[in-house]
């Protein structure tokens, strides 16, 4: 849960001076909120300023920057394909945000791949069966025949790509046909009036600079995998509860808000020592820019709004991209594993530009361990 410092704890804790504190502001390092009790001041979020101290007690030892790298740290990889800076998601120069208003999965597709026309995800068939299990399923049969990416230019990759984004959709429900992805889905779900706001979902979360998923595609990419592969890579680590599922914990506790009430269901988690899913995000202390946009555009049931208004006046947190998705669940009345199957749709987009990307540097991602473990009982021989 995040905990806010005023001014003068943050500057004590840092041990820096007002402009400094204000430097890390700007460079979207230390979240910053209005002090409710009065807007003219502000109020500082303590998380950041102490994983701030932390790096800066482990010195510039290039084994401990290496390490802190790896979990929200400093950016490890040159990329033109997204990032998040000043609290805004950007695609390719583009605030993802205003590009989403509009833009279909395909164009999403045409901005993140910097190809010269949008793609198609055309599908035929209609698999007997739908859902995860089935994308898994069929993402690994092609991927067993998948041709490996070395030596391969980019738009040849991104013919690969095309097919097995299609199969991928046809797996997660869409029909069949060659109309936009989004319209597809709606029809496949039977929830037509819906298809505005999975277009705009899609296009959201199609890619979020090196998030764990993407950095699987990458590390498959770097071996010189089919492309394919790389896409079964992002799926696999999409699929579990601190990145793709999160949104089954924050359906939880929602469910729990209308069952027993709001205050209840907060007070339950927070006593049993479990952070309140869907709210706070270290890249984004001023809110999830995604999650303000969807739910801005949604009719939301009663116990949302009061969840979320009760979290923000406990703990100053706003809502993620997961709590979104579980309201446009409830809004529209859409499958309950709906929030991983977007996810998923959309973000094979993403993992194509980063693998597409990745193979283009030729270069193999194989990181160094440090070993902490024991040595044989000769070590003393080693030189």
């Amino acid at each position: 849960m995040n905990s806010w410092l005023t001014r003068d704890e943050a500057l004590d804790r840092l041990g820096v001076r007002a402009q400094t504190l204000y430097a890390y502001v700007s460079r979207n390092q230390i979240g910053m909120q209005p002090d409710p009790a009065d807007p003219r001041r502000s109020l500082y979020r303590s998380e950041d300023i102490d994983a701030l101290t932390t790096r800066r007690a482990r010195g510039r030892r290039v084994a401990a920057i290496a390490e802190s790298a790896v979990s929200w740290g400093e950016p490890v990889f040159a990329t033109e394909i997204s990032t998040v800076i000043h609290g805004r998601l950007i695609y390719r120069g583009e605030d993802a945000v205003a590009f989403s208003r509009d833009a279909s999965l395909e164009e999403a597709a045409q901005l993140l791949w910097a190809s010269s026309a949008a793609p198609r995800f055309a599908t035929s068939g209609v698999p007997a069966e739908t859902g995860v299990a089935q994308a898994f399923s069929i993402l690994a049969g092609l991927a067993a025949r998948g041709q490996p990416s070395p030596g391969r230019n980019g738009a040849v990759l991104q013919a690969d790509a095309m097919p097995a984004i299609a199969a991928l959709a046809g797996a997660l429900g869409a029909a069949p046909g060659a109309e936009p992805v989004h319209l597809r889905l709606a029809k496949g779900w039977r929830v037509e009036p819906a298809a505005d706001v999975l277009r705009r979902v899609m296009v959201l979360v199609a890619d979020h600079e090196l998030n764990a998923s993407a950095f699987a595609a990458r590390v498959a990419a770097s071996t010189g995998a089919p492309l394919v592969a790389c896409l079964l890579a992002g799926l696999s680590t999409l699929y579990g509860p601190r990145h793709g599922t999160a949104a089954d914990a924050v359906a939880m506790l929602v469910d729990d808000a209308a069952r027993i009430g709001v205050r209840a269901a907060m007070r339950r988690w927070i006593d049993h020592d479990r952070p309140l899913p869907g709210f706070g995000h270290p890249l984004y202390p001023g809110g999830d820019p995604r999650a303000a946009a969807l739910l801005a555009d949604m009719k939301l049931e009663p116990e949302i709004v009061e969840l979320r208004q009760s979290v923000f006046d406990a703990t100053g947190a706003l809502p993620t991209i997961d709590f979104a998705l579980v309201a446009l669940v409830r809004s529209y009345r859409l499958p309950a594993d709906a929030p991983i199957r977007l996810f998923a749709l959309g973000r094979s987009v993403g993992w194509t530009a980063h693998a597409i990307e990745q193979v283009m540097s030729g270069k193999l991602i194989r990181p160094r361990a440090r070993y902490e473990g024991p040595l044989p009982v000769d070590h003393g021989h080693f030189e």
